[in-house]
């Protein structure tokens, strides 16, 4: 008699268990809900800076000039940062891997001042802002080709966090 009731109470949770599952199985969900798909960015988060906006701008060989492609991404970034002012941020200057450690420092610290310079242009605080170089301490990207060169060859705007 208690087996037989033991087994009944299994028997009932396990249905109410699978009934629960099919529930949930068949759930349907709003097409138009994206809140959780992949790829969508909080507008004013750090991923929403480096998905929609765009965290870095590439040089051409010794080159601390802006493209026009640059200058784009840095309008961006500038409105950006206008609109988001808790951020501070650190601008980072790379070079590839050629030439010199020295001359590469050197090389990375002109394009973050030029990024750093062109930000402060558009309005961005330079009190909000730091430079670094890395030279070519910081590959992206490494082969011995201008696939990775042109890759290495850039500056990277990192955000800091809210400031206070």
């Amino acid at each position: 008699m208690m087996l037989t009731m033991e087994r009944g109470r299994v028997m009932r949770f396990a249905a109410v268990f699978a009934a629960a599952l099919a529930v949930s199985a068949c759930a349907s969900k709003n097409p138009n809900d994206l809140s959780g798909a992949a790829g969508q960015a909080t507008p004013g988060s750090p991923q929403d800076f480096v998905v929609n906006v765009g965290d870095r701008v590439l040089f051409t060989v010794d080159s601390t000039e802006l493209t026009p492609q640059a200058t784009a991404t840095l309008d961006k970034q500038s409105q950006w940062l206008n609109r988001y002012s808790q951020y501070k941020i650190t601008i980072e200057g790379n070079a590839d891997e050629r030439g010199t450690r020295e001359y590469n420092l050197a090389l990375g610290a002109r394009r973050a001042n030029v990024v750093r310079n062109y930000l402060v242009s558009r309005g961005v605080a330079a009190t909000r802002i730091k430079t670094i170089s890395y030279g070519k301490e910081r590959p992206v990207a490494v082969c011995d080709d201008e696939s990775c060169w042109s890759q290495n060859r850039r500056a990277v705007t990192v955000l800091n966090g809210a400031g206070s």
